[in-house]
C-alpha cells in the first residue's frame, strides 16, 4: 500500500481532503461564479487556473518554501497584503459589474485566458496556504522515509484529484444557473454584488489574520 512510499494514515488524510475541499474558499467561489456568468468553458478555464495555481503552492511547499516565509516574516506580511489587495480588486469589479445592465451575449464572450490568469493569481497570492498544506501534508508523511518529496508528491496528486471533481460539480452547477441568469439579468446583477461583497470579506480576513 502507500505505507511502502512514505505515505500514512492515507484514509484519515482522504476525509481531512474532502473537509478541506468543501470549506468555501475564494477559489471555489470565483469558480462558480465565473461558470454561472459565463458557462462551462471559461469556468474551466478559472478551474485550470486555480489546478496550476496550487500546483505550484503544493510544489513550493515540499521544497520548503514555508520555512522560508517562517523566517522571514516581512516577506510573509508583504504577500498577504498583495492577496488581500487583489481580492479587493476582483470584488470592486464585481460589485461594479452588478451595477451596470449588459445583454447576456457580451458577458459570455468574456476572455477565458482573463478568468485563468485572475484565478492563477487568486490561488497564488495566498502564502497561508502554504503554510496550511505543510502543517497537513507532514502529519500524513513517514519522517523516515528516506525520499520525503514522493510522499508529498502522492499526497498532492490525491488533493488534486479531489479537487477537480469538486471544481467540476461548481462549474456543471454553474452552467446551469447562467441559463436562468440570461433570463433574469436582475438576479445576475445581484449575485455578481453579492460575490464580489464576499470577496471584499476575504479581502479583510486575509489582511486582520495573523
Amino acid at each position: 500500500m502507500l505505507t511502502d512510499f512514505g505515505v500514512i494514515n492515507i484514509w484519515t488524510y482522504i476525509a481531512g481532503v474532502v473537509f478541506i475541499i468543501l470549506l468555501p474558499g475564494p477559489n471555489s467561489l470565483f469558480v462558480l461564479a465565473t461558470s454561472a456568468s459565463h458557462g462551462v468553458r471559461v469556468g474551466y478555464h478559472a478551474a485550470f487556473g486555480v489546478f496550476l495555481g496550487d500546483s505550484i503552492l503544493m510544489t513550493l511547499t515540499a521544497a520548503g518554501a514555508a520555512s522560508v516565509l517562517h523566517v522571514l516574516p516581512v516577506l510573509f506580511a508583504s504577500l498577504k497584503i498583495m492577496g488581500a489587495a487583489y481580492l479587493c480588486y476582483l470584488g470592486v469589479r464585481l460589485i461594479q459589474a452588478s451595477w451596470h445592465r449588459q445583454p447576456a451575449p457580451q458577458r459570455v464572450a468574456v476572455g477565458s485566458g482573463s478568468r485563468f490568469r485572475k484565478a492563477l493569481l487568486l490561488s497564488l497570492l495566498n502564502p497561508k496556504a502554504i503554510l496550511f498544506l505543510l502543517s497537513f501534508f507532514v502529519q500524513f508523511v513517514d519522517p523516515s522515509y528516506a525520499r520525503p518529496a514522493v510522499p508529498f508528491l502522492i499526497l498532492a496528486l490525491i488533493l488534486q484529484g479531489f479537487s477537480i471533481v469538486y471544481l467540476s460539480v461548481l462549474i456543471l452547477g454553474g452552467a446551469r444557473l447562467a441559463a436562468a441568469f440570461r433570463k433574469r439579468q436582475r438576479l445576475a446583477r445581484i449575485g455578481s454584488g453579492l460575490t464580489g461583497l464576499v470577496f471584499l470579506g476575504f479581502a479583510v480576513k486575509l489582511a486582520l489574520d495573523d
